[in-house]
């Protein structure tokens, strides 16, 4: 049984509580039972690793308060918002006979026990906390769920777990799912389908792009075939041309006739 100290406090006023915190204080206060409602703190550095543990909430506690001891259960934190520690805690005392509802926390032990996560099973929890209503003198820390011998698809429900006696669920009309032990889950990526343009359908921007391009590229051609249609003409304009001199060459001039008179002359 866990043991805290704690002493009587006479501050009230928000500056009061504030002034105890600086000092490294936590305001509390202890209600229930017969006796009156009664002001405390509580030490910082005693608290606050107890607070950070998951069965704080559920575990009963001797609250030592100037010597006189109190069983006390936790039952609200509240936290600052910026720093997120502890600045007021709320005890109930237990006096016996009364119950109390509780959220106990949820323990898994062997796991190398499990033949269905052996073989790659996952372990998915439903219900880390399991709400009871237990006896003051009977309240359980956590409760302990087995996993020995679970294989793939078991569903461990709250009949298969073994309470403290005189503890019952507070769901009480169905067997609930606390944890089951499930096949892995293995993503597969979807297959990528070809798209086809159909007849009537309009086709795809870049296929419209493509079409034109390939009619840019045959006007191209037929401007880059009309020079060698030039070229021929030209060819055949200079033929013609290349004739011409070879008729000249023929041709005999008139002087040239004279001489040749003259010389038919003298010879006769």
């Amino acid at each position: 049984m866990n043991i805290i100290k704690a002493t009587k406090r006479t501050s009230a006023s928000t500056g009061q509580l504030n002034k105890l915190r600086s000092e490294g204080f936590i305001p509390a206060i202890l209600y229930g039972g017969k006796k009156s409602n009664l002001n405390i703190s509580l030490k910082k550095l005693h608290l606050q690793d107890l607070v950070k543990t998951e069965t704080f909430m559920s575990k009963v506690f001797d609250l030592n308060i100037d010597g006189n001891p109190e069983k006390v259960l936790p039952r609200e934190i509240a936290y600052d918002p910026v720093s997120d520690e502890p600045i007021h805690v709320d005890f109930i005392r237990i006096t016996k006979g009364s119950i109390l509802t509780l959220e106990i926390p949820v323990k898994f032990i062997n796991f190398d026990k499990s033949p269905g996560l052996k073989k790659g099973g996952v372990l998915n929890i439903v219900r880390r906390k399991i709400e009871l209503k237990c006896p003051t003198e009977n309240i359980p820390n956590e409760i302990v769920v087995d996993l020995d011998n679970t294989e793939i698809n078991t569903s461990l429900k709250i009949s298969s777990v073994k309470l403290p006696e005189n503890v019952v669920p507070t769901i009480t009309d169905r067997d609930f799912v606390i944890a089951t032990v499930v096949a892995p889950t293995i993503l597969v990526e979807p297959e990528k389908v070809e798209e086809t343009v159909a007849e009537g359908e309009m086709p795809a921007e870049g296929a419209t792009e493509d079409s034109e391009g390939a009619e840019k590229t045959e006007g191209n051609k037929d401007k880059t075939a009309k020079p060698s249609d030039d070229k021929a003409k030209v060819a055949s304009g200079d033929k013609g041309k290349t004739v011409k001199p070879s008729d000249n060459k023929t041709k005999t001039s008139p002087s040239d006739k004279g001489k040749v008179a003259s010389k038919e002359t003298k010879k006769k």
